[in-house]
């Protein structure tokens, strides 16, 4: 086992590049809505403008399975920290590109097409980012921290959604005319420097005692996915179900939710990102708690319960948004987030142990990053849609308690079925 202070380092590492990721990843999502539908698709209406600037956002969400599959596969195979260094260089190059991409004035269709290419390069490196960050971490630590050092990783999600948020509140000061002109780059090219500095410190990390003491024992697998998904199907299933919830709650609440707020209600757009913000450093502490108390409760009752108050609570949270109230509306976005924050924060440990260590990188990978598809990537565009036919949010909130229930069914069938310690399977 790993010392302390070897554990910390990893976590920090971990933690560090999985914030830069999720960064590039969100600063994405937020000009999708503000910005992408009049520089990339003009010749639309807004609705179908928004909608089809969305679809590019989902996209890099049906990549994610592919790069969880073949990053899942490499790292497997050969080790968890060489495919960390990748995604990044690959998350890094192509959000740098976005940054530099002519707009649709400039030269056509073509934009539409690059950024969609550019897209999909997004989305296969952070579908093999999240098992890798995740894993190394969890396997450096001692079991009675496991939970609380795989929150940590996961709060990178909420890092990286905060300093997009802080960048584009910097940026959104300029003019209209000076944001939509150059403003909008801004974010985009920044990331240069933030991917140098994840980059120095990943590449002296040591490699997952769990992945070594595979490989001491001539257990690598020569095709870890062909083993995942002939033997360990139902497991990538349920977990797909069980984070769908997860997704569905925070890409509204923190995507559409801009849409929503400036369109149909006609709030203030600084006044939403504000709000996010502030959400995020309330996940920022509540996730680490959340997964610190899962080292010593029962990690799947929290993780279960968390799922049934995301299925009740949207209700609340579209009434208190509708006010207009600052303070109310906060309100809405706390208490909405705390079993989101509950749910994700013991998500990682939860989903680590469920696969083998042979084939744990590949079918976390795939397990999640497919839940991402139905969860995370189209939930702002059925959310948009429901709007858009039903004039109401009521729609929204409906199709919010349909995926937590469908994730509660399917949280009461997983199992953490490997231990930390022996790697042996046990009961269910």
């Amino acid at each position: 086992m790993a010392q302390p202070s070897s554990s910390t380092r990893v976590v920090l590492a971990s933690l560090a590049g999985t914030t830069i990721e999720w960064y590039e990843f969100f600063i994405y999502g937020t000009a999708a809505v503000l910005v992408f539908d009049k520089l990339f698709f003009p010749s639309y209406d807004d609705v179908v403008g928004t909608l089809l600037s969305l679809s590019t956002f989902a996209l890099a969400f049906v990549a994610r399975p592919i790069g969880g599959a073949l990053f899942g596969h490499f790292g497997d195979r050969l080790g968890r920290k060489s495919m960390l260094v990748v995604t990044l260089c690959l998350m890094g190059g192509a959000t740098l590109c976005i940054g530099l991409l002519p707009t649709y004035e400039t030269i056509g269709v073509a934009a539409p097409i690059l950024l969609v290419a550019l897209r999909v390069v997004q989305g296969l490196s952070l579908g093999g980012e999240y098992g890798g960050a995740v894993l190394m971490s969890v396997e450096h630590a001692a079991r009675t921290r496991r939970g609380f050092f795989g929150a940590l990783v996961n709060t990178g999600a909420a890092w990286g959604l905060l300093l997009a948020n802080l960048v584009f509140l910097l940026t959104s000061q300029l003019s209209d005319d000076a944001f939509l002109s150059w403003g909008w780059r801004v974010p985009f090219l920044l990331s240069a420097v933030l991917v140098g500095l994840g980059l120095l410190i990943r590449l002296k990390l040591a490699e997952s005692p769990d992945f070594q003491e595979v490989r001491e024992r001539g257990e690598v697998r020569k095709t870890p996915i062909a083993e995942v998904l002939s033997k360990h199907w139902p497991r990538v299933l349920l977990m797909c179900l069980a984070y769908i919830p997860a997704g569905v709650t925070f890409y509204i609440a923190t995507v559409y939710s801009l849409s929503y707020g400036e369109k149909q209600l006609g709030l203030d757009r600084d006044m939403i990102l504000q709000l996010v913000l502030l959400v995020n450093v309330f996940t920022i502490v509540a996730i680490p708690f959340f997964g610190w108390l899962s080292d010593r409760v029962d990690r799947k009752r929290i993780f279960w319960v968390s799922i049934v108050a995301m299925a009740a609570l949207p209700y609340a949270w579209f009434s208190l948004f509708q006010s207009g109230s600052f303070g109310l509306m906060l309100a809405g976005f706390v208490l909405l987030f705390i079993p989101y924050a509950a749910n994700y924060g013991t998500m990682p440990a939860f989903f680590a142990h469920v696969f083998p260590p042979a084939v744990r990188y590949t079918g976390m990978s795939v397990g999640y990053t497919l839940g991402t598809v139905f969860g995370s990537g189209l939930a702002p565009i059925i959310a948009t849609w429901l709007y858009g036919g039903t004039g109401s949010w009521l729609a929204i909130a409906v199709y919010m308690t349909a995926a937590g229930a469908a994730g509660t069914v399917a949280a009461l069938f997983l199992t953490e079925r490997h231990s930390a310690e022996t790697k042996e399977e046990v009961p269910a």
